[in-house]
Order: structure tokens, then sequence, then C-alpha cells
């Protein structure tokens, strides 16, 4: 019998074959760095659960968001932790609280840089959820809208080259993209947390920012993880509000979610690969039972390959000297 004459093997056999046909091109482009800021000055605190990664005061997070930048990574996430905490998430809407003040620093020091600030009240609040509390301990949507697209303004304001509303609370794209347009900046990107699952792996984010909540969890507003259709309800209404990205997260547990939503849109697409990701990870590495590299960009060109036009990942900086060869 004669051999088939299919043999995919003729284009594997060496390494110069297997980059000329590869079909999925991870670049540093793609990529996006979280920062997390704190009070203080010259402040370096590292977060136990996610190694190398540090809650940083804002001069020190200029100083890392253009060491960033040096490595090739086009865009920050920026997440604050502020002391002042109340029911009214007042430090995230004061032009003079932590968040505006970082921004405007990074942007002060990094002007290239894009900053994305994202945009929620879990941080600045006493109770850790990402909207009002009702009597009840209910989450208030409408109030909590009103003052999401107050962040929101204030962080333009201060400097954000795009605003990430991360609450998941209904009909609030809408209410920063008409908020922002009113107040003279309309050229403000929104990149909308758009499917966002509770989800098991951000224990250690809530270590970082310091958002835990201080009662119940917050699956009535992040969504039920088996549902995939109700995410394409979720993405399709932020576009029809205005959203100029929008997100999945968390990114690696959610591969068909993001390949739905490339599909059904033609705004970009980004995925975030979340804390419990990176650190799971980092564990199976420290202890030898993995190739931290390799596993490392595998995961990445899973989630481009998927469908992922940008990724949120906690390896940014490390990845693009990788595929520098630095």
């Amino acid at each position: 019998m004669p051999f088939p004459a299919e043999r995919p093997r003729r284009t594997r056999q060496s390494a110069a074959w297997r980059r000329m046909v590869r079909e999925t091109r991870l670049t540093p482009d793609a990529l996006v760095y979280p920062l997390f800021v704190v009070p203080g000055r010259g402040v370096r605190h590292p977060v136990a659960s996610m190694p190398g990664i540090f809650q940083l005061s804002a001069d020190e997070a200029a100083k890392e968001a253009k060491r960033v930048a040096a490595a090739g990574v086009p865009a920050v996430l920026l997440f604050a932790a502020p002391d002042r905490k109340d029911a009214h998430a007042s430090d995230a809407r004061d032009p003079k609280g932590l968040a505006a003040q970082a921004i405007a620093a990074i942007k002060a020091a990094n002007p290239e840089l894009l900053l994305w600030a994202d945009v929620c009240l879990c941080g600045a609040t006493d109770h850790g959820h990402c909207g009002h509390v009702r009597d009840g301990g209910v989450i208030d949507n409408d109030s909590s809208v009103a003052t999401l697209a107050e962040v929101a303004l204030n962080y333009a304001r201060a400097g954000a080259d795009a605003v990430a509303p991360s609450d998941m609370m209904d009909g609030r794209v809408q209410a920063i993209r008409a908020l922002l347009d009113r107040e003279g900046l309309a050229s403000t990107p929104i990149i909308s947390y758009a499917a966002k699952y509770a989800s098991a792996f951000y224990g250690p984010f809530r270590e970082a920012a310091e958002s835990a909540p201080a009662f119940g969890d917050r699956r009535s507003y992040q969504m039920d993880p088996a549902n995939v259709r109700e995410a394409l309800r979720e993405v399709l209404t932020d576009v029809a509000e205005g959203a100029d990205l929008v997100m999945v997260k968390p990114a690696g547990p959610y591969l068909d979610v993001i390949r739905e939503v490339r599909d059904a849109v033609r705004v970009p697409v980004v995925a975030y690969q979340v804390s419990g990701e990176f650190s799971l990870i980092k564990a199976a590495a420290e202890r030898g039972w993995i190739d931290e590299r390799a596993a490392v960009l595998e995961t990445l060109t899973g989630i481009q390959r998927a469908g992922a036009d940008l990724i949120i990942t906690y390896y940014a900086p490390q990845v693009a000297r990788w595929l520098a060869g630095t």
C-alpha cells in the first residue's frame, strides 16, 4: 500500500519551518501589565500569594511603569487600594484621591505608555463590594452606575488613556459613555469587563488590591461560570452601549467564551489571565514540576489562539523580554 500523500510533519522538521508556518504569533504589542497602587512614598510591598508582584506607592508605580515600557509592553492596567474607604467610594471619586494621583504620576513619567484605569467601587468601599449596598445586603444597581460614571470621569480627567469598568452592573457602559461625552472626553475609550465570571481564581488579586468583600460574595452581579450565551448577551449589550473593547475574565478556564465572543463582535477582544492562573504557574514552577517559561508562553498562545487580541497578564514584562530574546 502506498503511503498517504499527506505528511504534515514535513513543515515541522526544523525550527525555521515551524516559525514560518506558525498560525498564532504572540507579540509584546498584545500585552497589558496590571499595577497595584497603595498610599505612601517609596512603598514596594511584595504580594505573598503572587511572587514577583508588588503593591506600589504612586512614585514607585511610575518607576515600575517605566521599566514595563522599556521591556516593550505598551499598556498598564491600574488598580488602587486607598486607605480611605467608606460606603460611597469617596476616594475613587476624589480628584485628589489615590487613583487620580497615581494616574497623573504614571502618565507624567511615561507619556507614551497607555494607562488603563480599572473602574470599580470595591477597592474604595468599606464593604468591598463593586456597588452600593442597600439594607439587607442587596447591591443596588442604578445608584452604583451613577457613581461608577463619576469615578470614570475622575480617572479620565486625571489622564487615563482608557477607563475599564469591572463592576458588572447593568447599564454602566452607557452611563459612563454619556457622562464622558458630555464632559468633553468623547475620545476616551471604554474597555468593558463585559463577561466577568464569579471565579475561584481571583483569590491572590484580592490580597493585592485589598478588595475582598466584607460579607457574602459577588455572584449576584458577576457571571455564573456555567453560562456562555449569557456572556454573549452581556458583550453585545456593552458594545451597543458604546464599549470600544470588551473583555473576558478569567482567560484560561474560559477559552470557549473568548472564541464565542471573538466570533460575535468586531471590536477588539481582551482576555485577562488572572491572579490565580499566574500563581498556579508560579507555584508549580517553583517546585520544579513545570517549565515556567514554556508554560507561560503556551498558555498565552492558547488564549490568543482562542481569539483574544490583547491579554492582560502579570507575566507581561517577562514575556516581552523573552520574545525579544533578552
